[in-house]
């Protein structure tokens, strides 16, 4: 074997070895993001899962206010009527009744709007869309992850491929299947840029 063959493969080496560490950097950076972007999908999972169970639950409650709102003007209604019927009650009696239908009434205006407590009607509606926006938005990062995460995988296993079989173009196409993937997690995150398949 000559010098000038030696010094040639010796170079060879030594551009291999650098085109394995800088794979195996980014491999280890790829991997890095796949673990931010399962943290992220996995957030905005539970984030939508919670955020869906507490406006059910309000939206409940509201249901539950409506319904005795509903049955206390009827009860007030039934008073009402029952007294125009029956002319032979006492004064007592009509005055007791009158006051009754009068605090159902009070009641049954109350379940509409209660501010101090939040607990009116009004209020739990406001409540109610609130969560549901949080999960609607929690439920458009959704997509941004799942795809950034099949992305990232992708990447990895095709620039590890390329260390194996020494294939530096496949490298740069796991890179760029890679840089892909990062700008969709950083949108997940975001929400800078609404892509029209994923909404």
């Amino acid at each position: 074997m000559k010098a000038e063959d030696a010094a040639e493969m010796i170079d060879q080496d030594g551009q291999n070895d650098r085109f394995k560490q800088r794979a195996a950097v980014g491999i280890a950076i790829l991997a890095m993001l796949l673990a931010i972007t399962g943290l992220g999908g996995a957030n905005a999972g539970k984030e939508a899962t919670n955020n869906n169970i507490y406006a059910a639950n309000i939206y409940s409650f509201f249901q539950a206010k409506n319904i005795r709102q509903t049955e206390f003007n009827l009860a007030a209604d039934t008073i009402e009527l029952a007294f125009l019927k029956d002319s032979g009650l006492d004064e007592q009696a009509k005055v007791a009744l009158k006051a009754k239908a009068e605090a159902y009434r009070k009641t049954a205006a109350r379940y509409e709007s209660e501010p101090d407590t939040n607990e009116g009607k009004k209020e739990l509606l406001v409540r109610a869309k609130e969560f549901e926006k949080k999960r609607d938005h929690a439920l458009k990062q959704d997509p941004y992850f799942d795809y950034a995460e099949a992305l990232l995988q992708i990447a990895i296993v095709l620039i590890s491929v390329s260390i194996v079989a020494t294939l530096p173009w496949l490298a740069f196409l796991g890179g760029a299947i890679g840089i892909v993937g990062a700008v969709l997690m950083i949108n997940g995150y975001t929400l800078l840029v609404e892509i029209p398949f994923m909404a």
